[in-house]
């Protein structure tokens, strides 16, 4: 990933929105966070997607054209995915909804996803159960599958969250999405810090134009 670019943003509430804000404009230009193979490594490893062994395999049997391709094919699906959410955020989705869904059905039923049991990474805390924990693990075959942890992103999103709480944040030219989650569902911004700030700053300008 390129020095000059800032760091994926994971502000979503859901990684499946977070996928759809790896093209944004956080300042002042647009930045695509998936413009190559390495690009989309690089993602799904700061999005918790993919272990470093997963990824190191990888880097070691894929041609970097080939990871490239995976690239583009995940910045098609992103793309269908931005139309879907675009159409429906802001209200429950119905099971009509499903017959739009059949590109994320076919990529997940490519999947070759596997449960595992393994050692609790923090089995020393009081409220775990068991040493042990149950996790999903794939075989990477080819680098198409890179889009597949992804895909199962996109369907937990679809499934397991109410699309009336899916927005787009209110900063003027802001195109990142999030999931409100908040007690009263009155998030507006994508971050305080970012698009919130700066409405602030505006609101006060306003407010001094008005007083001058």
């Amino acid at each position: 990933m390129s020095p000059a670019r800032p760091s994926p943003m994971f502000l979503a509430d859901s990684r499946g929105l977070d996928f759809l804000n790896t093209l944004a404009v956080p300042v002042n230009e647009e930045v695509e966070w998936l413009a190559d193979g390495e690009d989309l490594l690089a993602w799904l490893q700061a999005a918790g997607l993919m272990n470093a062994e997963a990824l190191a395999d990888m880097r070691r049997s894929a041609k970097r054209e080939e990871l490239d391709e995976a690239a583009g094919q995940a910045r098609a699906l992103r793309e269908w995915f931005r139309g879907f959410v675009r159409e429906h955020r802001g209200k429950p989705l119905t099971a009509k909804a499903v017959a739009e869904l059949a590109p994320l059905n076919s990529l997940l039923a490519s999947d070759e996803a596997f449960l595992q049991v393994v050692p609790r990474v923090k089995a020393a805390e009081e409220d775990a159960p068991s040493a042990l924990e149950l996790v999903v693990q794939r075989r990477w075959r080819s680098p198409q599958a890179l889009l597949l942890p992804v895909a199962e992103s996109l369907a937990r999103l679809v499934t397991a969250a109410d699309f009336s709480d899916v927005k787009q944040c209110e900063g003027p030219g802001c195109v990142l999405h999030f999931l409100d989650t908040t007690r009263h569902r009155n998030r507006r911004w994508c971050s305080m810090a970012v698009c919130g700030n700066r409405a602030k700053q505006a609101a006060h300008r306003s407010r001094k134009a008005a007083g001058g």
